[in-house]
């Protein structure tokens, strides 16, 4: 793995582009002051990956409503008619997603990890920060495999025209309007959502922002925000929290997509995607597929692995294990009370240090935008964020 040393842009300049959350909790920078020298390949490899596991999720999604097996990846039983309504309606366009992988660096294989399918993070820093640290450091802009912005631009478009093609978007755009909403009091989600709404202006559509406690829901006519109906909702908030913590919403949402009142975004089956278990249904499809990493219900025998729960976040109740079943790393966290799955062990690019890198590839429509997270070996909510070049002499 080649590491490249840079300036990162000041906070004053982060914060003047909406980028606040630049400083951790311990006084250290978010943003790395380095890069990963990627060359063409590798970020051909990435592209080509993200692109054919999005089909596979695809197939193993069919599979998965096909033989009832909902219960079996943990969708909550209050959210299972909507998973199947919106999987059923093309309407329910998948908007961006992010796949996490090992390896792809150094000639070692690319492998899975998880798919963040329905409120990945990252967006602010992969689409606007790295170029902004290229631009800083005197670096082509354009030498990146990071064309998120525009991707979702066209992704926007097509919730309209359900195609690859979006050029009859303004002809066929009836003035359907996407209310965009976080929960209030964090910055991160917001500013990152509030970069969602100007996309999707920039797509053409009529947007507002309210935060997730002042928009309304009616199960006879929609979504509403001032009193104004809005054919899409747009929320950053995970589909489990709301089937555990919010149960009359969710019953809510339900109705509004039955009475086809409102879409939602990211859709409902999104969480069974976003379902660490899905990977066990996709390995027992795909058993040995050069993308894949072996995932289990049960604990594997004689190799090393990692025990995660199917609905946990940024690391937390995670376990690490080698082959004779020592634990050689673990963390605590809030989502104990969720099953778990065994996923066989990939060790991530290290640096001298011994900090490890995971990349991540967004995903909209197709693959479409590189960036790393860098920490210890669980990646946790302390993990700092690496941008990327793609070497010249590859390009």
């Amino acid at each position: 793995m080649k590491l490249k040393s840079i300036k990162v842009p000041d906070d004053a300049y982060l914060e003047k582009i909406g980028f606040i959350w630049h400083t951790d909790d311990d006084a250290t920078p978010y943003i790395a002051n380095e890069i990963v020298e990627v060359d063409s390949r590798e970020a051909d490899a990435y592209y080509e990956a993200a692109n054919e596991l999005y089909d596979m999720f695809v197939e193993a999604g069919e599979y998965v409503i096909e033989n009832d097996l909902l219960h079996d990846i943990g969708i909550p039983f209050n959210l299972i008619d909507a998973v199947k309504m919106s999987w059923d309606n093309d309407v329910h366009w998948h908007l961006y997603g992010r796949f996490d992988f090992a390896g792809g660096l150094d000639g070692k294989p690319i492998k899975l990890l998880e798919f963040n399918a329905d409120t990945p993070t990252a967006l602010f820093e992969t689409s606007i920060v790295q170029w902004a640290t290229l631009k800083l450091n005197g670096m082509e802009e354009s030498h990146q495999f990071n064309n998120l912005h525009e991707a979702l631009v066209d992704n926007f478009k097509r919730l309209i025209t359900m195609e690859e093609d979006v050029s009859s978007f303004e002809e066929r755009y009836d003035g359907w309007k996407i209310l965009f909403s976080s929960v209030k009091g964090n910055i991160e989600e917001e500013n990152t959502v509030r970069l969602l709404q100007s996309i999707a202006t920039q797509a053409g559509y009529e947007t507002e922002f309210a935060y997730a406690d002042e928009v309304e829901f009616d199960a006879e006519e929609g979504v509403f925000f001032k009193e104004i109906n809005y054919e899409y909702w747009f929320k950053l908030l995970p589909w489990e929290d709301i089937a555990i913590e919010e149960a009359d919403l969710a019953m809510l949402m339900t109705q509004i997509m039955e009475n086809q009142k409102a879409i939602f975004l990211n859709p409902a089956y999104t969480l069974m995607f976003q379902s660490k278990a899905f990977m066990a249904i996709l390995w027992e499809l795909y058993p040995n597929h050069p993308l894949l990493l072996e995932t289990s219900f049960e604990p594997l025998e004689g190799v090393a692995q990692v025990e995660k729960k199917i609905f946990g976040r940024e690391g937390a109740n995670t376990i690490i294990v080698d082959e004779n079943e020592e634990i050689v790393a673990q963390t605590e966290g809030e989502y104990g009370e969720f099953p778990s799955i065994f996923q066989e062990y990939a060790q991530l690019p290290t640096n001298d240090k011994g900090e490890s890198y995971q990349a991540g590839v967004f995903y909209a429509f197709e693959g479409c935008g590189l960036g790393f997270r860098k920490g210890g070996l669980i990646l946790d909510n302390a993990s700092k964020f690496v941008g990327h070049v793609v070497t010249v002499e590859q390009v």
